[in-house]
């Protein structure tokens, strides 16, 4: 993005390939803010009020092109957990919470797997039960067996696996 002077206006012109810079974006600010200044400063009520007009407009615009440039250009920021923020706040490492936070999750980890075992088993109980009650519903206790993640063989038990 460039700003080219056409006496008191200025201009901005992208080129459609090129990114537009935030530095340019900030220079064309500075530079409309100090036109804006020199307006107000040598502001004389007759002679000059179409000069101060143009010059906010042109700040104005220069702003809004600005403000509107930045937004779509610029990345979105990572959202950091309010948690992380009081941590720090308050004088911690947040590595620390970190290696906290990661232990939490594996404990929580252990603790599910202990919970799907169990419930594995329990599945595994119970269908070898079924099937040997109910001889007639034996195929269909070993298709739920085998479709909720189970072995299931022929005679209606649960294989071992890897023993």
């Amino acid at each position: 993005m460039g700003v080219k002077e056409k006496g008191r206006w200025s201009e901005f012109t992208q080129n459609e390939t090129n990114a537009v810079k935030p530095e340019e974006n900030l220079k064309a600010v500075i530079h409309a803010l100090f036109q804006l200044q020199l307006s107000i400063h040598g502001y004389q009520h007759p002679q000059t009020a179409q000069t101060l007009k143009d010059q906010l407009t042109d700040f104005t615009a220069t702003l809004s092109h600005t403000l509107h440039k930045t937004q779509t250009q610029s990345p979105p920021l990572p959202s950091i957990p309010p948690e992380i923020i009081a941590y720090v706040d308050s004088g911690r490492n947040p590595d620390i919470y970190t290696r906290e936070f990661v232990e939490l999750a594996q404990e929580g980890n252990r603790a599910l797997k202990a919970r799907m075992e169990a419930f594995a088993a329990f599945r595994d109980v119970l269908a070898r039960e079924m099937g040997s009650a109910l001889p007639e519903l034996r195929a269909e206790v070993g298709k739920v067996v085998e479709d909720t993640g189970g072995v299931w063989d022929e005679k209606g038990e649960r294989e071992v696996l890897g023993g």
